[in-house]
């Protein structure tokens, strides 16, 4: 009786006691979240910006470039959507504790906007720390307190609109296991595979001893350092002079010449040269030395590891998502997107892949914008890449909701289309002669490995390159070159689509015109020259009869096959398997579960053959690889983001997570399990994290989902029959019926659970 009376008074007092209201979090000055850190030489400091500017601090931070920022917030969940803000500009934290808005106050808004709210005054000064805070309202509640202050520094220029961008960073890992191979020596295993460092402490009581280190990615057979690895796999031999006494020493690695020239990325001096390894193995010939810590500083851009997560009741899957997560962070480290460590240069296609993967693994959007705003001026000489600047345009504006790079870009994209190379009913060509100077100065190409001109690449490797043999097939599967090609065409479309949204948005409205007609009559077009009317297939070109997997694939993914041919063109698209490189997957398994063959999709994700990625963690590799295997590209790397399409396409096809409008305003979720019985994945947006799972098991189809405040779903759920019955949060509801899905529109945020049975 005592301890009921208690408990009755407790929970009274429980209840009596003020709960914390709701506010703003997450709060992003032009999409950085992280404005108010201090770094020193890659290490995160304790210091606050003010305190790092009164000190005059040489370290680095994450400067505001634009005079006129941009503020995104998110909305508390129990909100639900926003109707009012109001944002304060501060000079100083004290200001901006007291609600001193001495720099700019946007007043009471009446606006569900919660992303990319413009600095309204005159604009920002140079070299300043400022700080912003903001409150919203709803129906739900007319005003939240305001945010807790968030703090920015200015860089000492400023433009109306330029992507800042976060300093590279440091973290220093110890080895996850230690073995002996031998006699005096030691191999140090730090688990996977990153862009790093080595630091070794070591004792030399003559201090005339000498350590021999061997650094490398691979393992041969009897488990020592392999000296001699395939491919571009890294090795490096190192030999340290030790002092007498004990010391701590930064094991120097020389630059490579192919990855530190006039077209890489080269590393800042705060960081210095990197090098991509998992192993260190150390030769202490007669052990007269005391070796001590070996660590790794592994260097990446800002990644959140809890911003993402995906467990299925798949384990090969499961490896394959963390394989591809590692990758995307790992492969940071230049602070661009770039094709790994072999040359280091950004190409548009591995920016394009691993954009849309990052996005998949943690909510940064400023590397792709920087990305962009690099390979605009520094084009590589494919010509579906040169396109494909285009799509990463239109990716960065629906995930991020920021228009602005588009803006600022928006002539130079335009002329990625390459409109002047085509004929009267709209079909492009690079070998009909089109390519003048003028043409190639406007999309800022010159040369690219000795190659005049844009050139059709379809896959990579082609026949006959990088190592293979004449008889030898590529990665094209027998695509046969023609003046005019399906594939590039393909990717003309899906650009002169999207471009005319940008167009749209950016308030251009005849050039959108332009660019819907432009893009009707591509279509027509495509289907008059490159559909078999005997077969319903998609010919490689004009004048041949051949139809590669590439030719089908992207036609399909960019939704270019007419209904009456997709039977017909799946069927033959299942013939080929995976007739594509790691680059080419990203499109077949678009097309796949664009067309809902979501078994098959599946079936290609967990393979376990050679062309798979299982493959990729049987030969050692720890990162995703350039090509499926060493056999198909000699010369391939065990670091190569552009493999790791599997992160994406579990988020946005699998478990059917995508934006439908900029920045998740509106949201699609609309899971493919096919055979998969079990999934959960969490996802980061720049309106707060959506958690998705679900049970599919026969006869009963079970969805969970969060939204977060200032979100609208479109939910689809799998339709098996016509007699099913679908329940939301246990209450029967009306779906509508949409060929294979039920859909549910205008779902709100909150908390849901989906039966269909």
């Amino acid at each position: 009786m005592q301890r009921t009376v208690l408990g009755a008074l407790l929970l009274l007092g429980l209840r009596g006691m003020a709960q914390p209201q709701p506010v703003p979090t997450g709060l992003r000055t032009d999409l950085l979240l992280h404005t108010d850190r201090v770094w020193h030489e890659g290490f995160l400091t304790n210091l606050s910006l003010e305190t790092a500017d009164s000190v005059q601090f040489p370290g680095q931070r994450a400067l505001i470039r634009s005079t006129h920022p941009s503020f995104s917030w998110e909305v508390p969940p129990g909100l639900g959507r926003q109707t009012t803000y109001r944002i304060i500009v501060s000079s100083s934290r004290k200001n901006s504790l007291a609600q001193l808005p001495d720099v700019w106050d946007s007043g009471t808004v009446k606006s569900g906007q919660s992303v990319g709210v413009l600095l309204g005054n005159a604009g920002l000064d140079t070299s300043r720390v400022y700080y912003w805070r903001v409150k919203v309202g709803s129906a739900q509640l007319a005003e939240t307190p305001f945010s807790e202050p968030r703090a920015f520094r200015t860089a000492s220029r400023l433009n109306r609109y330029e992507t800042p961008y976060y300093p590279l960073v440091k973290a220093e890992e110890t080895p996850r296991q230690v073995r002996k191979p031998a006699v005096g020596q030691e191999l140090y295993d730090f688990g996977v595979d990153a862009f790093g460092q080595v630091y070794l402490t070591a004792t030399s009581v003559a201090g005339r001893d000498t350590l021999v280190l061997h650094v490398g990615e691979a393992l041969t057979p009897d488990g020592r350092v392999h000296t001699k690895p395939p491919g571009t796999l890294r090795y490096r031999r190192i030999t340290l002079p030790l002092l007498k006494g004990t010391h701590r020493y930064a094991v120097p690695f020389r630059p490579d010449k192919r990855n530190t020239g006039p077209k890489a990325i080269l590393m800042p001096e705060y960081i210095g040269e990197v090098l991509p390894f998992r192993y260190v193995e150390v030769e202490n010939p007669g052990g007269a030395v005391a070796v001590g810590a070996v660590v790794r500083h592994t260097v990446t851009y800002p990644f959140d590891e809890t911003a993402s997560s995906f467990v299925s009741s798949d384990t090969t899957l499961n490896q394959i998502w963390a394989l591809c997560k590692h990758t995307i962070k790992a492969t940071t480290f230049a602070g661009y997107y770039v094709d790994g460590d072999r040359e280091r240069i950004p190409y548009e296609a591995d920016a394009l892949l691993n954009q849309l993967s990052h996005y998949a693994t943690d909510a940064e959007f400023n590397i792709a914008k920087r990305s962009l705003n690099y390979l605009i001026y520094h084009a590589t000489w494919p010509t579906e890449w040169s396109l494909q600047n285009v799509l990463i345009a239109w990716y960065d504006y629906l995930n991020s909701g920021d228009l602005r790079t588009a803006e600022a870009l928006y002539p130079e994209l335009k002329a990625k289309l390459l409109l002047p190379l085509a004929r009267p009913d709209g079909l492009i060509s690079t070998r009909t002669g089109l390519q003048t100077a003028e043409f190639k100065k406007s999309i800022h190409y010159d040369t690219f490995d000795g190659r005049p001109i844009l050139q059709d690449i379809v896959d990579w490797p082609q026949q006959g390159v990088l190592g293979l043999g004449k008889k030898e097939a590529g990665e094209t599967d027998g695509f046969v070159f023609r003046d005019y090609n399906a594939v590039v065409n393909a990717f003309h479309y899906q650009g002169l689509v999207f471009m005319a949204e940008l167009a749209s948005r950016l308030g251009k409205a005849d050039d959108a015109l332009l660019f819907t007609n432009r893009a009707q009559q591509v279509r027509l077009a495509f289907v008059a020259a490159f559909i078999d009317p005997k077969t319903g297939l998609v010919r490689d070109g004009e004048g041949t009869d051949h139809a590669s997997l590439h030719a089908n694939m992207m036609a399909l993914a960019f939704g270019l096959v007419p209904q009456k041919n997709r039977l017909a063109v799946l069927a033959h698209m299942r013939s080929r398997g995976m007739a594509c490189s790691v680059y080419g997957s990203q499109f077949l398994l678009d097309a796949l579960y664009n067309a809902h063959e979501s078994n098959y999709a599946l079936a290609l994700l967990t393979s376990t053959e050679e062309r798979s990625w299982y493959n990729m963690i049987r030969t050692g590799s720890t990162l995703t690889t350039e090509a499926w295997d060493t056999r198909y590209k000699p010369n391939q790397d065990w670091n190569h983001a552009w493999g790791a399409v599997p992160a994406n396409i579990i988020v946005r096809k699998l478990m059917g997570i995508e934006p439908l409008t900029p920045a998740f305003e509106t949201m699609q979720i609309k899971p493919q399990p096919g055979t998969l019985r079990q999934a959960s994945l969490q996802l980061a947006t720049v309106r707060g994290a959506v958690a998705v799972s679900f049970v599919n098991v026969p006869g009963r189809f079970q969805l969970r989902a969060s939204l977060p405040g200032n979100i609208d779903a479109v939910v689809y759920l799998p339709r098996k029959s016509s007699k099913e019955r679908v329940r939301q949060n246990g209450a029967l509801v009306k779906a509508v019926s949409a060929g294979d899905f039920w859909r549910l529109e205008g779902i709100p945020a909150g908390t849901y659970e989906w039966i269909v049975e």
